[in-house]
């Protein structure tokens, strides 16, 4: 008999949550990778906003969606976490029911294995409750966990949840192993990379859009950033490769929408990037890209900008960060006087409004000033771009680490869920109470900009 594997991208436990082209990627990647390699997968998402049972429940709204797919989840209020008690502010299940939840699992009755991912430190709660429910649905299967919170907080994860093995990294064979440690062999051919195959998306219930990598890995090692601890080896792939995926998902699925998961999206654009929308602008495709993890602005040329415009790049994010250059010397040393105003420029004059063009501004830095968060929303306004904060959150194995522990009252060495940004656990009281402040003038930018 064909063994079965669950595969289940958990529930968020947050104060907040949101789509913003959010997708478990390296999840359906390693179900396209499995399939390939003869398994047969059932595949369960927490965060699925299209689940039939959930739309049919008469006292439960249907979650907000907006343009190019985006969206709210279900969401359900829960109980604080004792270590968050004294934070004024709702706490909640973003996804599934419970009860759903455990009819996804008795879908399988007999799983060969459980597979679980983890992403965001400070998530936690959530898979550690699909760990429990899974364990008690099909005792005696084993349940293995990977993830970015597995790989960051490995040893927490050991000790605080149920899993039968954490895995760090993302090496696919690493998992076979595992699997065979526990009797369960491959039917089919093993290949070294999860790339063997597409993600899995056709396993979601509906795909509004569809989540691209081209590369992994990122030569800049930010220092507020994991993915050199995440991804040790940059890896790229063709841009024929890239654009055959873009047409597959197109032409069968008819999706149109698509968001660049890249670290480092730019990089040696001429041989990469540039091909691919050289190409894809000779299709006349009318499709939509996006950029949710950021571009780094000194990579931006003419031709990038142009080519980005006409082949139908509809939302551009900038890494700014700050506008302060002292600080970047401590930060990236990504960015010199001029660079992120000829990025915008370029991209103004690309044809992209200011509502589309948009600049993450890191709030909540260790050693940071109010004053200057302020100084680079105002900086970002002048160049006629849209200014969006993106709070910081400590992260282990980061070379700010250490110092975000000596500048946080919490123990974020000990409890990931003081990594919430939520918190901006790096800051002090007086400071968190200007954040309404700052999120104004940040609003009222963006009514500027419509």
């Amino acid at each position: 008999m064909t063994p079965t594997l669950i595969l289940i991208n958990p529930w968020i436990y947050d104060f907040a949550a949101y789509d913003l082209w959010s997708k478990p990627l390296g999840l359906l990647y390693l179900a396209g990778y499995l399939r390939h390699c003869g398994f047969k997968i059932h595949f369960i998402d927490c965060l699925d906003v299209y689940h039939p049972k959930m739309k049919a429940a008469p006292s439960i709204k249907m979650p907000t969606r907006r343009s190019y797919g985006t969206g709210k989840y279900w969401r359900e209020e829960i109980r604080k976490p004792s270590a968050l008690s004294d934070i004024p502010r709702t706490y909640c299940r973003y996804g599934l029911s419970l009860e759903i939840f455990e009819e996804e699992l008795n879908k399988t009755p007999m799983p060969a294995a459980i597979l679980v991912t983890s992403l965001m430190t400070y998530w936690y709660p959530g898979v550690r409750e699909a760990i429990s429910l899974a364990k008690k649905n099909h005792p005696g299967v084993p349940v293995v966990l990977g993830g970015i919170y597995a790989s960051l907080c490995y040893y927490h994860a050991l000790e605080n949840l149920e899993a039968d093995r954490v895995l760090k990294g993302n090496d696919p064979k690493a998992l076979l192993e595992v699997l065979s440690d526990f009797g369960i062999t491959a039917p089919g051919p093993v290949h070294d990379s999860v790339t063997i195959s597409y993600p899995a998306f056709d396993l979601l219930t509906q795909t509004d859009y569809i989540c691209l990598l081209t590369s992994t890995g990122c030569p800049y090692r930010c220092h507020y950033c994991a993915s050199s601890f995440l991804n040790p080896h940059p890896n790229r792939r063709e841009p024929d490769k890239v654009l055959d995926e873009i047409l597959y998902w197109h032409k069968k699925f008819g999706i149109r929408d698509f968001s660049f998961y890249d670290d480092a999206l730019l990089i040696d654009a001429e041989k990469h990037l540039m091909v691919l929308l050289e190409r894809l602008e000779r299709l006349e495709l009318n499709l939509r890209f996006h950029t949710p993890n950021a571009l780094h602005v000194k990579e931006i040329t003419p031709d990038i900008a142009e080519f980005m415009h006409r082949t139908g790049f509809r939302t551009i994010r900038l890494g700014l960060e700050t506008s302060d250059l002292t600080m970047h010397h401590d930060l990236d040393n990504k960015i010199i006087e001029g660079d992120f105003e000829r990025a915008a420029h370029l991209l103004l004059n690309a044809g992209f409004t200011g509502a589309q063009v948009g600049a993450y501004i890191l709030i909540g830095l260790p050693g940071q000033s109010v004053s200057s968060v302020l100084d680079t929303i105002n900086f970002v306004a002048k160049t006629g771009t849209t200014p969006f904060l993106s709070e910081y959150s400590p992260i282990p194995h980061t070379s700010l680490w250490k110092k975000a522990l000596s500048h946080s009252k919490y123990d974020l060495s000990s409890e990931p869920l003081f990594h919430n940004n939520t918190l901006l656990p790096c800051w002090d009281d007086v400071q968190r109470k200007e954040l309404s402040r700052l999120k104004s003038r940040v609003l009222e930018i963006r009514q500027q900009n419509k």
